[in-house]
C-alpha cells in the first residue's frame, strides 16, 4: 500500500477536496444542523457552528497523516459550498483495509451524488493507494444509505449491533463489503 492523504478527486459533476476551515459555514449550514441527516449518524447534531469548526480542525489537522482520508464535497462548479463528507476510516499506515463513511445534505438527497462519490473514492482507494477491501456499515433503519453501497458494487455481508459514544446508544447495523479484484 501506498498512503497518499486526502487528494482532489474530482468526477463527472463533482470534485472531492480537503476541507479546510472556510468550509465551516456551508457545512453547519447544509448538514450539520440538520437533524434529519444527523439522525443516523455517530455524530450529534451541531447546536452551532463552533462545534462545526471544532471537528473541522481536527480534520485538517488528521491530513498530516498519510493515512488520513477525509473529503468535502463539492460541486465543481461550486467547490466552496460544501454539500457532504466522505471518508475512509480506521486506516493505519500498516492495513490493507478502511470503513467508508458518508453523509450529504437532505437537500441532495435521491441524486445519485453520494453514490457518485462513494464510487470515486472507492476507485482512488483501490487504484491509487491499494486498499485490499473496504467496508461500510449502516443503521438498519436507514436503507437508503445502503442502496448507495449496492450502487457501487458492495456486498451486504449481514448485520452487527455497533454502539455510538457520542450518541450513547446502540444500532444494529447492516454490513457491507468490497475487494480489489
Amino acid at each position: 500500500m501506498k498512503h497518499l492523504g486526502t487528494q482532489t478527486i474530482k468526477t463527472k459533476r463533482l470534485v472531492l477536496r480537503p476541507f479546510n476551515m472556510d468550509d465551516a459555514l456551508s457545512m453547519f449550514d447544509n448538514y450539520c444542523c440538520d437533524s434529519d441527516v444527523c439522525k443516523y449518524m455517530t455524530w450529534n447534531v451541531h447546536k452551532n457552528i463552533d462545534e462545526t469548526r471544532q471537528i473541522l480542525n481536527e480534520w485538517i489537522k488528521s491530513y498530516e497523516n498519510c493515512w488520513s482520508y477525509q473529503w468535502a464535497i463539492t460541486f465543481k462548479d461550486d467547490i466552496n459550498n460544501v454539500i457532504g463528507s466522505i471518508s475512509i476510516l480506521d486506516t493505519a499506515i500498516d492495513l490493507d483495509s478502511g470503513e467508508v463513511g458518508y453523509c450529504i445534505a437532505k437537500k441532495y438527497w435521491h441524486q445519485g451524488i453520494t453514490s457518485e462519490a462513494l464510487k470515486a473514492v472507492i476507485d482512488f482507494a483501490f487504484s491509487k493507494v491499494g486498499f485490499r477491501y473496504l467496508i461500510g456499515r449502516h443503521d438498519v433503519n436507514n436503507p437508503h444509505s445502503g442502496l448507495v453501497m449496492l450502487k457501487c458494487k458492495m456486498i451486504k455481508t449481514g448485520q452487527e449491533v455497533n454502539y455510538f459514544p457520542l450518541k450513547q446508544k446502540t444500532v444494529i447495523c447492516n454490513t457491507y463489503i468490497i475487494n480489489n479484484d
